[in-house]
């Protein structure tokens, strides 16, 4: 019955649907009015066919996406507390982050959960506390170590030590910590953040796992998790993970390693504003969308106000709550794959793919991401992508809604930062460069601080 309703239409090609189109368009040119130019170097057409896409990569994608919260531990029992309280609450990965060394990891590992999916991440390198470890790692059946020395580098100008030390080290801790789904973190989020392209992030990504493949030939079974920041371009950003799965998985071949790997996503901060921050939620949400459809394995979402407060359980609430609506609302963890057969998409995918691979290409062919960085080569690159991006802000041509256009000139905030929104600079000796976070909106946003008046009503 569905062959001989088929039957009933012919076959339009691609040629045909242009055709038609230019004939609309009445004169109108056709590339200046419907083909939109990006920043990747991708140009986006009107719409796309069956004779867009040929050798479809196979990109799994399971529906079983984790609801992921992050938890940064000062002391074992209150952050066991509030493991306890997001897991009752509908979380089922949470990430633990140490910013020392000095926890009682006895009173804190022991007596959390085996249900859920845990990444625990040091914000140093100490072989001695990633011993400690190793028994937990051996009970509990999806954990993850969150280490990158790479992106130490990157993101602070200098290794945790120096760059013999640092990889020494890592190397004794991958003999210690093979219970662990995987060890190695590539966080290439910084990279959305400072302000890179897409195929940059990307290619940057797969230089921090060559530099390891090669640095761990002994470890065959050298297994890496990616850290992602989704920005807004809705269909780039899912093409952007299921590129990454892509590149890994022919990356990793040729090293003779896994083939798979683990995403965790993110909403990225490049985009997010202080004035008319409700907006976030709006951005937030359409970005765990594109997180969840091109099939990251956790998403941890951003919450609207996590710019300007601290940590607290009413913007968790939210971040937590538009997950389980998209996960048992909109029935988002029911599907897996869901992008396969799009055209546009698994066109975007390819081309992302191609353009992420030439970078990575050169990056390998001038001494691979470590030389790069050394030379300032990424740092300059991401400089002239986020100029490009800001530029594009300034102008009015990339919109943030509330921000630099329909902002309220009431909204006030001056009054309720309880964190420093705004880049930091710390003068300080380092090895590099660093490549710092910055979002679009920052040079408006002091400006719009410096002005703020007395509220409305408190006129004399």
């Amino acid at each position: 019955m569905k062959e001989l309703l088929f039957q009933e239409f012919e076959e339009v090609s691609a040629k045909q649907w242009k055709q038609k189109i230019q004939y609309d368009l009445k004169g109108a040119d056709y590339n200046e009015q419907l083909i939109t130019h990006t920043s990747a170097g991708i140009d986006i057409k009107p719409f796309y066919t069956a004779e867009d896409i040929s050798d479809l990569p196979q990109i799994e994608n399971a529906a079983n996406w984790n609801i992921c919260e992050k938890i940064y531990v000062t002391s074992p029992a209150e952050a066991l507390r509030k493991a306890h309280y997001k897991i009752e609450k509908g979380s089922n990965a949470i990430w633990l982050i140490f910013p020392e060394a000095d926890i009682v990891l006895e009173e804190l590992l022991p007596k959390l959960s085996n249900n859920v999916t845990w990444y625990l991440q040091p914000l140093f390198l100490d072989p001695d506390f990633c011993q400690k470890l190793k028994s937990f790692s051996e009970t509990q059946p999806s954990a993850y170590l969150l280490l990158d020395v790479v992106g130490k580098l990157a993101r602070s100008g200098n290794f945790f030590h120096n760059i013999h030390s640092d990889f020494e080290m890592l190397q004794e801790i991958l003999q210690h910590t093979r219970n662990f789904k995987s060890v190695l973190s590539i966080n290439a989020g910084l990279y959305h953040n400072a302000g890179a392209t897409i195929p940059q992030q990307l290619a940057y990504a797969l230089g921090h796992f060559s530099e390891y493949a090669n640095r761990f030939p002994e470890e065959p079974q050298l297994k890496v998790s990616y850290q992602l920041a989704i920005g807004s371009d809705y269909f780039q950003e899912i093409a952007k993970i299921r590129a990454l799965r892509w590149l890994h998985r022919s990356l990793a071949k040729e090293f003779g390693l896994p083939e798979d790997c683990h995403i965790i996503a993110e909403p990225g901060k490049r985009n997010k504003t202080l004035y008319d921050y409700n907006v976030n939620l709006l951005r937030t949400t359409t970005e765990s969308m594109s997180a969840i459809l091109g099939g990251a394995d956790s998403i941890c979402n951003l919450p609207y106000d996590a710019l300007y407060h601290k940590d607290n359980e009413f913007g968790d609430r939210i971040a937590r709550n538009q997950l389980l609506v998209m996960r048992h609302e909109a029935y988002f963890g029911k599907v897996g794959n869901v992008a396969d057969g799009s055209y546009y998409i698994e066109t975007l995918t390819r081309q992302l793919a191609e353009l992420a691979l030439d970078i990575f290409k050169n990056v390998e062919n001038a001494g691979g991401i470590l030389q790069q960085l050394k030379d300032g080569i990424i740092q300059k690159k991401i400089k002239q992508s986020a100029a490009e991006e800001q530029e594009r802000f300034n102008t009015g041509d990339l919109v943030l809604i509330g921000t630099n256009k329909y902002e309220n000139p009431q909204d006030r905030m001056k009054d309720d930062l309880e964190l420093f929104p705004f880049l930091k600079r710390k003068p300080r000796k380092t090895l590099i460069e660093p490549i710092l976070e910055r979002r679009l909106s920052e040079e408006y946003e002091q400006k719009r601080l410096e002005n703020e008046s007395e509220k409305p009503g408190n006129d004399d």
